[in-house]
């Protein structure tokens, strides 16, 4: 018999891998603001406290850092919570847990203790949510020893990387872009877990490797379909999880295509893009014919009004001139 597929939003993908998991394993619970009977900011978590109950999907008092710390205690105990910070920009308030705890207790301990511990955040750019509710940060916890840092583009990944993320012993950030959450694709009824440390070719090209993050992936591969009109075969990378990162699939890329351009929706300055950067020269220079490319956002605070925002942050134009400048087209 042929395999069911539904088509499933980013959201609803999400949503299914949680779901999932808190039906084969009580261990797994949910807690974060307005989770519950609210569904959280963005109606990811919408219609679970139907299923699961409130001591399951639980909603947690206004402080980043307590709420952190409560998971990090509780998976610490042998449950595997998943925390909810409303938006990206908090985990600010909860740094103090998540570097210093969460990242070292494994390590610390010689390996006695494990800290399964899934935080799920949104953020980004693109619906005028300005300097404190939209900006990238994904880039600040990829630095950090100890944690793994997740940034799925299509509902596919979403729903396959938090399963492995949730199931992972270590903690996960996972970071999902709000202008994705409705993007839909078909999938199979059987949730197929994805694994850590894995990227994906999101298109095949011959000229100049393009590795792009989050809602940067879409934007990248509406740049290669534009630079193919031009002549310009553009292979696209998506690396999935920032840490651990595939650097074989990356390299191997560039070894084929000898450019690379590296794009995300973080400012460019001290952004993921630059570790990339710094990796293709370190393992790939005698293969490169030009000058790694980066493109990101303008360093400055997110701006409120709409226009200002779309010409702070990167989108397919952006990614489109890099390439062509990188093949010396331009």
């Amino acid at each position: 018999m042929p395999e069911t597929k539904t088509r499933f939003s980013y959201r609803e993908a999400v949503r299914d891998a949680m779901s999932q998991a808190m039906r084969r394993d009580p261990d797994v619970f949910v807690m974060g603001q307005d989770i519950a009977e609210h569904g959280g900011s963005q109606k990811v978590t919408l219609g679970m406290l139907e299923e699961f109950g409130p001591d399951r999907v639980r909603n947690a008092p206004i402080s980043e850092m307590a709420l952190t710390g409560a998971g990090i205690g509780a998976a610490m105990l042998g449950m595997r919570p998943i925390v909810e910070i409303m938006y990206e920009d908090f985990l600010t308030l909860a740094m103090e847990q998540l570097v210093n705890h969460a990242a070292k207790e494994r390590y610390m301990s010689g390996g006695q203790l494990k800290v399964p511990l899934t935080v799920r955040t949104q953020g980004g750019a693109g619906w005028s949510s300005a300097a404190q509710h939209g900006q990238q940060t994904e880039g600040w916890f990829v630095g950090v020893p100890g944690l793994k840092v997740v940034y799925p583009s299509t509902p596919r990944d979403a729903r396959g990387l938090l399963w492995s993320s949730i199931y992972d012993d270590n903690c996960v950030v996972f970071f999902e872009h709000v202008q994705l959450y409705n993007q839909r694709e078909e999938l199979p009824e059987e949730l197929e877990p994805i694994p850590l440390g894995k990227a994906r070719i999101a298109r095949a090209g011959e000229d100049v490797t393009v590795v792009a993050t989050g809602p940067l992936v879409p934007e990248a591969l509406a740049a290669a379909e534009q630079a193919e009109q031009d002549g310009i075969s553009v292979e696209v990378v998506d690396p999935r999880t920032l840490q651990p990162l595939d650097e074989e699939a990356i390299l191997e890329s560039v070894r084929k295509t000898s450019r690379c351009v590296v794009a995300h929706e973080a400012v460019r300055r001290m952004g993921f893009g630059a570790e990339v950067a710094a990796l293709v020269q370190e393992k790939a220079f005698d293969w490169l014919d030009a000058p790694v490319e980066r493109v990101g956002a303008c360093f400055s605070p997110l701006p409120f009004a709409p226009s200002l925002e779309r010409a702070c942050i990167p989108r397919r134009e952006q990614v489109y001139a890099a390439i062509k400048r990188t093949v010396g087209s331009e």
